[in-house]
């Protein structure tokens, strides 16, 4: 069974979240305005990073691991080493995962974060749209995954936007992953190739036909695919009640 990135001890290594981008190229500046960069306080004090989606000018999607004492979303960022006049800094009022989320389990790694005040919607931050509750993506299907992660095992995280084209896998792909549960995740990037997701990028979305339709979960220590990412269709009722105050 290959090491899996998903034990709260592992999941931040060096300052970094869970995933980033391997084999990818770098994003056209402020082509994927929906994305969000986390900037993550432990609960230890430690600084983390993630990655994470606009769904409404107010909550941010991002995987339930992500949660800390404290975040920072950026939005409208290319290069997150500078402070680009794009860019829109909001903290987050409260951290909401799913309440089904334990570390022990990859099942509902998934969170909403309330901002403090409401995003400026601009050609640089814009809202991405949602799978629908009886959406599941179709097998073979090539999607898209993006962030800041590290762009190999030994190598830093990007300061520019990267982004990856993955192939949607069947579950026996992701057989060796303990308790891979086909219905509520999504196994992601054939093995065959060498593009993947890794360190500093949990939290970002599978967008397939411009929705997105998961989330970036864990994956192999080693970088390699497939990597599993939460799916987002089953989780739309509990999102609709949090977005809707109810």
């Amino acid at each position: 069974m290959p090491a899996l990135l998903f034990l709260v001890a592992l999941l931040f290594p060096s300052g970094a979240g869970a995933e980033g981008i391997i084999g990818g190229v770098e994003s056209k500046p402020h082509s994927r305005p929906y994305m969000a960069h986390l900037k993550i306080i432990t609960d230890r004090g430690l600084k983390n990073s993630c990655g994470g989606f606009l769904i409404t000018p107010q909550f941010v999607m991002t995987a339930a691991h992500c949660r800390g004492r404290e975040i920072t979303v950026t939005l409208g960022a290319h290069d997150v080493s500078k402070r680009e006049s794009t860019q829109q800094k909001i903290k987050v009022e409260k951290q909401i995962p799913h309440p089904k989320f334990d570390y022990n389990s990859p099942l509902d790694d998934i969170m909403l974060l309330k901002l403090q005040n409401k995003a400026k919607l601009t050609p640089a931050v814009d809202v991405i749209s949602l799978s629908s509750y009886s959406d599941f993506i179709r097998l073979g299907k090539m999607c898209l995954a993006a962030g800041w992660g590290r762009t190999g095992v030994n190598k830093p995280t990007s300061e520019t936007l990267k982004e990856v084209e993955l192939r949607i896998m069947d579950k026996e792909a992701c057989k060796d992953y303990l308790n891979f549960d086909n219905n509520v995740q999504v196994c992601v990037g054939s093995p065959t190739t060498l593009k993947s997701l890794y360190k500093a990028d949990s939290g970002g979305p599978l967008v397939c036909d411009g929705v997105a339709h998961g989330i970036v979960s864990y994956g192999q220590l080693n970088g390699k695919p497939p990597a599993v990412f939460t799916r987002i269709s089953p989780k739309v009722p509990w999102i609709n009640t949090v977005i809707n105050g109810k």
